[in-house]
């Protein structure tokens, strides 16, 4: 289609008109006097003007200078244009048959300039600006300028024509060598085209152009762009903060290589993902950070599995330096061969598999990466879970049945994953649930919460941190692991924490460690809440994950409307500054610490009068004792531990306590979950110095505080029978069932004022 960029001009000797030709609606006039367009301007660069001296004129608006000069044999011309890509030229004199006449610009490409006479033809005078009927004889041109070439450069790049605009970037080059244009878009055209190497090569010229350039204002443009060096480290600097929360090692799908970070970071300099990266910045250097990040991010996403250890896993040293894909064997290579390949169909670049991708022999390794999969696995692109035991094709509750339920280190490896896939014996997708995540699938899901116990939302959105402690325990307290330890270091990631990896502690002090931190860090005490026997780390905590396994003692609950029905009575039994003190009293109370596996706990303290062994225990090692506390009603306990008999009437040395630890959470403050899951611990309350003000103790609204609190610790509690040691400090009497001790009076509040922090051992 044949497009006006301007319109008929006639020239005289003292100046020059504008006016329209009437042959053609796409046509607009130019005043070359005033160099203004009349009518609605046309997208363009070029002016176009057809003259009384049989001439025709190719002109920039910029400078006013002629580009082309064409001469017509007519007497006269009358109108003139150009194509909208600059290719062809069609111009006429003032003759009435309408003949097109095709020529091609020999400034827009490197050959002769050659007119084409064009036979008698009817076209639509919508489309043409110029007619004549006979042929031009004679064109001759002014001027040959490189900026044609710039232009149509660039114009081919709008179009996405790479190559043709690489050609008349060469053209540029050609007329200008001193210049840096030519090689600007000549980076452009190599770029679009994806030839980064040869891209960057360009601006490293265009660089050395503008360094070397004669003009102030053309060096100046030096600054506005960046050298390969200076890219390069800002790309690294992106690269080493994407790698922060990778594994140490992963294994190229595309080369089937084991690389550690700097051989991962020597591949990505080899990609096109980088040198695309590279051409970019270094010609855009205000390109956005988050693109940066954003290639980066693409191109070392990972793959991590969670598996069953079967026989003959691949380690280190069996593939170090070696190409999996050409390794023979059976079993565990197999596995991971599949799995690479998988890895690789998926496109992702790198995968990670834990008998492999970890020197084990290297300590410092080991402990960081312990430490740090559970953060591996929540940033992957994608956690594979490969059921050995699934045949394929199998039906809705073979995962719930498979062995990899019952491992300990698969909670964290399904927990932490934001999208996962489970894979099974043939590596086709269980239940062949093409979807890109299983997370999503409403099946699955509730499969896996049958199988785990664990509540659908938290399998699908889990967060790490102490929140629900005693539910987090109970999770892993059916599972197993072949390394004791490990069953507590694999928690280390649920509860957001991380500790020393000592292999040969023994199970009783890992498990020790991690309740130790858990409590001290959170002061939630919910972790005390088990049935078992006592660790040997702290007699307070259990020596096994599995005494976790029954949930938490359920204890009656009081409604608001109990609340308040409790409140009202209260008010006519205790007095305003009885019941505040007592408040602040327990509000003052430091929180759970451990130091050297002595657990200081704050307790509310019921002395023990009385304890008398009763007849007919269930079982030879179990004794049941009745038991009496200043203040609470009468129980029984069942230990295995032989206690001292005594009563009032027939003492004993020996102080036996009963307990209730104090909870923080009863004073209802709206920041107890929030900072339940600060893992910078708690801090200590500030001192009221034991009494509240005269002030405080007569607003109405502290008194019903205060009365909220006391109807709450009327309610019956779990209770710790704790025997005094010869040094002064105590130990729990660990019991077979839940102790579920009630306040006698709970307006009698002096029965309740032993508040004290005790050191249990």
């Amino acid at each position: 289609m044949w497009n006006a960029l301007t319109s008929l001009n006639y020239s005289r000797k003292h100046g020059a008109t504008s006016k329209n030709c009437t042959l053609s609606l796409s046509i607009r006039d130019w005043d070359i006097v005033t160099w203004k367009q009349v009518g609605h301007p046309l997208v363009g660069t070029l002016i176009a003007s057809a003259s009384s001296d049989s001439h025709s004129r190719l002109r920039w608006p910029s400078d006013r200078q002629d580009i082309a000069i064409f001469q017509h044999s007519a007497l006269w011309t009358s109108d003139v244009t150009i194509h909208i890509d600059g290719k062809h030229v069609l111009s006429g004199g003032c003759f009435a048959r309408e003949t097109g006449i095709n020529g091609t610009f020999p400034l827009l490409i490197s050959c002769p300039f050659a007119i084409l006479s064009a036979a008698k033809a009817q076209i639509s005078i919508s489309k043409i600006l110029a007619l004549n009927t006979k042929p031009v004889t004679i064109l001759t041109l002014n001027c040959a300028s490189s900026t044609i070439f710039a232009n149509r450069s660039r114009a081919k790049l709008e179009q996405m024509l790479w190559e043709d605009a690489l050609l008349d970037a060469q053209k540029v080059i050609e007329l200008e060598p001193l210049s840096h244009v030519g090689y600007q878009l000549k980076h452009m055209a190599l770029h679009g085209a994806q030839r980064y190497i040869e891209a960057i090569e360009a601006l490293k010229v265009m660089h050395a152009k503008l360094v070397s350039a004669h003009n102030l204002q053309t060096r100046k443009l030096r600054n506005k762009s960046i050298s390969p060096s200076e890219v390069g480290s800002v790309i690294r600097k992106a690269i080493i903060l994407r790698l922060d929360s990778a594994p140490l090692r992963l294994l190229d799908t595309t080369t089937g290589l084991l690389c550690d970070r700097e051989a991962q970071i020597s591949a990505f300099k080899t990609s096109i993902e980088y040198n695309g990266l590279l051409s970019s910045i270094m010609a855009y250097p205000d390109l956005p950070l988050d693109r940066i990040k954003d290639t980066v991010a693409m191109y070392f996403r990972y793959v991590m599995l969670s598996h069953r250890w079967g026989e003959n896993e691949p380690l280190l040293h069996d593939i170090q330096d070696k190409v999996v894909y050409k390794l023979k064997g059976a079993g565990g290579l197999t596995k991971l061969q599949s799995f690479c390949k998988l890895v690789r169909h998926l496109g992702y670049h790198w995968a990670w598999v834990d008998t492999c991708c970890i020197d084990q022999s290297n300590n410092v390794e080991l402990q960081k990466s312990l430490n740090s999969t559970f953060v591996w696995y929540r940033f992957s692109a994608l956690t594979v879970v490969y059921l050995s035991d699934v045949p394929s094709s199998s039906k809705s509750g073979a995962l719930a049945k498979s062995a990899w339920n019952t491992r300990g280190w698969t909670v964290p490896e399904f927990l932490a994953p934001k999208v996962i896939r489970f894979y099974q014996q043939d590596w086709t997708l269980y239940l062949d649930d093409h979807s890109p995540n299983h997370k999503e699938s409403v099946e699955i899901m509730l499969e896996l919460e049958d199988a785990t116990g664990i509540d659908a939302h938290a399998l699908v959105a889990f967060q790490p941190g102490m929140r629900d402690a005693r539910e987090k325990l109970q999770w892993a307290s059916s599972r197993v692991t072949t390394v004791p330890e490990d069953i507590a270091y694999s928690l280390f990631g649920i509860f957001g924490i991380q500790l020393p990896i000592l292999y040969g502690e023994n199970a009783q002090n890992a498990l020790g460690r991690l309740l130790q931190e858990i409590i001290a860090r959170s002061g939630d005490i919910t972790a005390l809440d088990w049935i078992g026997q006592p660790s040997e780390f702290n007699s307070c905590l259990p020596a096994d994950i599995t005494s976790y396994a029954a949930p938490p003692c359920a204890l009656p609950y009081l409604s608001e409307d109990e609340i308040q029905t409790a409140v009202s009575s209260l008010r006519y039994t205790m007095a305003m500054d009885e019941a505040s003190k007592f408040y602040n009293q327990l509000a003052n109370m430091s929180y759970p610490r451990f130091t050297n596996c002595r657990l200081r706990l704050p307790c509310i303290i019921f002395p023990v009068t009385e304890v008398r062994r009763r007849s007919g225990a269930t079982q030879e090692t179990l004794f049941t004792y009745g038991v009496k506390a200043d203040g609470l009603d009468d129980l029984l306990i069942t230990t295995e531990e032989k206690l001292i008999q005594f009563s009032r009437f027939r003492p004993t040395r020996q102080t036996f306590l009963l307990v209730r630890a104090w909870d923080r959470r009863l004073l209802e403050l709206p920041d107890f979950a929030d900072d339940a899951e600060s893992l910078g611990g708690w801090s200590e309350p500030e001192s009221l110095d034991g009494s509240p003000g005269e002030e405080e103790l007569a607003d109405p609204e502290f008194y019903s505080q205060a009365l909220r609190l006391i109807a709450r610790l009327g309610q019956p509690f779990g209770a710790f029978l704790l025997a005094q040691q010869r040094t002064g400090e105590y130990k729990r009497i660990a019991s077979d069932h839940d102790i579920i001790a009630q306040v006698k009076d709970v307006t009698s509040v002096h029965s309740m004022m032993d508040i004290r922090t005790l050191e249990i051992l």
